[in-house]
């Protein structure tokens, strides 16, 4: 298979394009070239991924069989909130438009933020936990706005040109030997990760599941939620609630320690399920990919 990749040479999307060339032909399209100092298995192409006539050339020239858009601006925060709004948006535009175009299929990086909690002036307890890919979406911040609109576009190409789109939304993506979810600070204060409810990732899972979602038998557009099994601080969820917010949904059916997002739909429709845990990853030590 023939995979492009937006803004692989980013935090994680660097491990997906190395991954990914193991099997795989890869181009990654990014804002800069790495020049001789890339993976050497992989083709390079430096661009503007909210041009859209660079990216229709760009995709239309390399035919691949599949796109995984991964390039976005990742956080609230850092930039001005239009700029990081057209930004988003407009890129997954260009880049969802050309791969429908070739009949490629999509896997975009969407986000938790989509549901609007973490970003909220005030973060409202969910509607059910776990959380689930059919929770309502109600962002409130520029972030979670433009995931939420990519995820449209992915719907919009899926019905119009007919291939199938995979939103995956992570939640707070870590790195093995980098666990900041783990840091005394963000443990010893519950506040420091209420607004996504103590929820993390690792990137090696998030890899599995775009992996996952580049050959799995689905039609249209589905989101994914892309967590790790348990919460970052390894105390009963439904604890953590009554501590921080003082009451839990209507709809509560967690136990244990568990995270507050469903991934069992990631499992039942792409046959993945997330492996680790911070309780090894946090200090696993694990080369970073050059890419």
């Amino acid at each position: 298979m023939h995979v492009a990749v937006t803004g692989g040479r980013g935090s994680s999307g660097r491990w997906i394009v190395d991954r990914l060339a193991d099997e795989h032909a890869v181009t990654c399209l990014d804002r800069e070239h790495p020049g001789e100092t890339g993976h050497p298995d992989v083709d390079y192409r430096a661009l503007d991924l909210t041009d859209s006539g660079a990216v229709f050339d760009a995709l239309t020239a390399a035919e691949p069989d599949a796109v995984v858009h991964w390039a976005a601006i990742p956080v609230a925060g850092r930039h001005p909130s239009v700029d990081l709004y057209r930004n988003n948006t407009l890129a997954a535009h260009a880049v969802l438009t050309a791969a429908g175009r070739v009949g490629a299929r999509i896997v975009q990086a969407s986000s938790d933020g989509a549901y609007g909690f973490f970003f909220a002036e005030e973060t409202p307890v969910p509607d059910e936990l776990p959380v689930t890919e059919d929770h309502a979406l109600r962002p409130e911040d520029p972030y979670g706005l433009s995931k939420v609109v990519t995820e449209e576009i992915g719907r919009t190409v899926a019905r119009r040109d007919g291939v199938p789109v995979s939103s995956v939304r992570p939640s707070w993506i870590q790195f093995p030997g980098d666990y900041p979810c783990r840091d005394d600070e963000y443990v010893s204060d519950l506040a420091a990760g209420a607004g996504n409810f103590w929820s993390y990732v690792d990137v090696r899972d998030v890899v599995g599941v775009v992996e996952a979602a580049l050959t799995a038998d689905f039609a249209g557009h589905e989101a994914f939620n892309c967590v790790a099994p348990d919460n970052a601080l390894g105390r009963p969820l439904r604890e953590l609630l009554r501590e921080h917010y003082g009451r839990l949904p209507e709809d509560c059916t967690v136990e244990g320690d568990a995270a507050a997002y469903s991934t069992a739909k990631a499992a039942d429709v792409l046959g993945w399920e997330p492996t680790r845990s911070w309780r090894e990853a946090a200090d696993e030590s694990v080369p970073e990919p050059t890419v």
